[in-house]
């Protein structure tokens, strides 16, 4: 079988959006936060989502508009009140995280829905999930928007909350037994993050001595 090979030029975006979500994989997943103008808490998730520096501490955002574009809840409400929380998404909350993907009318808050509960932001108003190993809260940095339906968010992280037991206050290590993150596959998949293994970085010194050794 000959390698497989297309120039995405030449391909609908669909197909290209099935291709990139199938080969960058596993994917981070962001249960976006926001609130509305009219106090409704909003949740989103995202796996177009990543850190992207430190300092400043900055994370990525990919939102996505209704076709004529209609910003969907979490772009608006981003828009309007500039700040937003990023709930990171473990086993435990998988299952939740599903419900919240559903599109729901603006109206209604799916925290509500998938039997979550709230924490108020304490650098910002947003509130935070509960029930989330981990959450950023962020503020709007910049957005860039690169199609009728594509957008580009960087948040500014001013503050992140830990679930008891996660991060060891001395090293700032994090526990990741008991993390246990949930990443995106493609399409219905997720996948576990049970399997790990460790490779040392090493130095240009240590590998011309392993090369010549």
């Amino acid at each position: 079988m000959s390698p497989f090979t297309v120039a995405f030029a030449d391909i609908a975006p669909r197909e290209r959006y099935k291709l990139l979500c199938a080969s960058v994989t596993p994917r981070p997943i962001a249960l976006v936060t926001t609130r509305s103008v009219e106090g409704v808490v909003n949740a989103a998730p995202f796996s177009f989502f990543n850190v992207f520096s430190e300092d400043p501490a900055l994370i990525v955002l990919g939102l996505q508009h209704r076709p004529g574009n209609d910003p969907k809840d979490t772009t608006r409400n981003i828009a309007a009140a500039g700040e937003f929380v990023v709930n990171l998404v473990d086993e435990a909350l998988a299952e939740a995280m599903n419900i919240c993907a559903i599109d729901f009318p603006p109206d209604v808050s799916e925290i509500e829905a998938a039997g979550l509960s709230l924490l108020p932001g304490v650098s910002i108003q947003v509130p935070r999930i509960a029930e989330a190993p981990f959450a950023l809260e962020c503020r709007k940095t910049v957005s860039m928007a690169f199609s009728p339906t594509r957008e580009l968010l960087i948040g500014e992280v001013i503050r992140i909350h830990a679930r008891e037991g996660l991060v060891d206050p001395a090293t700032l290590r994090v526990s990741m037994s008991d993390y246990k993150p949930v990443g995106r596959m493609f399409g219905d998949g997720y996948s576990r993050q049970n399997d790990r293994f460790d490779l040392k970085r090493g130095s240009y010194a240590d590998w011309l001595a392993q090369r010549d050794g």
